[in-house]
């Protein structure tokens, strides 16, 4: 089991950037993935990040470039660096997590995840 509460989601305008983060609860497991995605009305949950135990990441092309994801395993944080954000990046964000994760890459298909933050929300003005 693990809980994750993510922060630092805001309001800011086009072309801004912004860095999420996400507390993990301790957990027992040397290969776990973590990742982040979004979930804006009208769509589906799409996979923005994730990234794996050796630190193997993923990224789908809507944010290659623009987002970064890292974690900090002495502090069990997640984090999201967004930067160039335009107003389609606007999505309630959330992490996820799995444990003895296997996927190399880390999968980006939000059905393969098993826990669940409660989401922070990012809104991209024009």
């Amino acid at each position: 089991q693990v809980q994750l509460v993510e922060s630092g989601g805001h309001s800011v305008q086009a072309g801004g950037s912004l860095r999420l983060s996400c507390q993990a609860s301790e957990y027992r497991s040397s290969r776990t993935c973590l990742g982040w995605f979004r979930l804006s009305p009208g769509k589906e949950r799409e996979g923005v990040a994730a990234i794996d135990s050796d630190d193997g990441t993923s990224y789908p092309d809507s944010v290659k470039d623009r987002f970064t994801i890292s974690k900090d395993n002495a502090k069990n944080t997640l984090y999201l660096q967004m930067n160039s954000l335009k107003p389609e990046d606007t999505a309630m964000y959330y992490c996820a997590a799995i444990l003895e994760c296997y996927y190399s890459p880390p999968t980006l298909r939000a059905s393969n995840w098993h826990y669940w933050g409660q989401g922070t929300q990012v809104t991209v003005s024009s």
